[in-house]
């Protein structure tokens, strides 16, 4: 098939396709030259490129990924080692997701108190007088949870 095909099947753009190719994740088990130097994509670049698709979607980087598929391809990447890889990147999931949590209670109570400056000010209430309400100055920022760059195989 065409990249055009391909594209329609994968849902990703020509650009990221020939992206992957170039990385590496696209090689010749996947991609024929036809007479006319086109290339052809055989149906397994179709479930390859949607597998890429969904680890980046599930968090893994591409660096992760090449790795995870080198060592699969090699026999070098057992069970038990797929399972923790996948354990710490669910964990990784849940440590964003209460980052993200806290920076959403964050902003809404900035929302809050931007809205009843808003009423305030639209009333002509005499709480307001400033322009501003002291307590959204005062709010503390979320603390960013920084994690510690894993080393290769941990």
């Amino acid at each position: 098939m065409l990249i055009s095909e391909l594209e329609k099947k994968t849902g990703l753009t020509r650009h990221t396709i020939r992206f992957y190719e170039k990385e590496g994740f696209l090689d010749k088990r996947y991609i024929r030259r036809g007479e006319n130097n086109y290339r052809s994509y055989s149906e397994d670049a179709v479930e390859h490129l949607t597998m890429l698709k969904a680890g980046q979607a599930a968090g893994f980087t591409l660096g992760e990924l090449k790795e995870l598929i080198e060592a699969d391809e090699a026999h070098e990447l057992p069970v038990q080692r797929k399972v923790e890889r996948i354990r710490q990147k669910m964990k990784d999931i849940e440590r964003k997701k209460a980052e993200l949590d806290r920076i959403q209670s964050y902003l809404a109570q900035i929302l809050a108190s931007k809205l009843t400056l808003q009423h305030a000010t639209e009333n002509g209430s005499a709480c307001c007088e400033s322009g501003t309400i002291s307590e959204v100055d005062k709010l503390p920022l979320p603390e960013r949870n920084v994690s510690q760059p894993r080393l290769k195989g941990r």
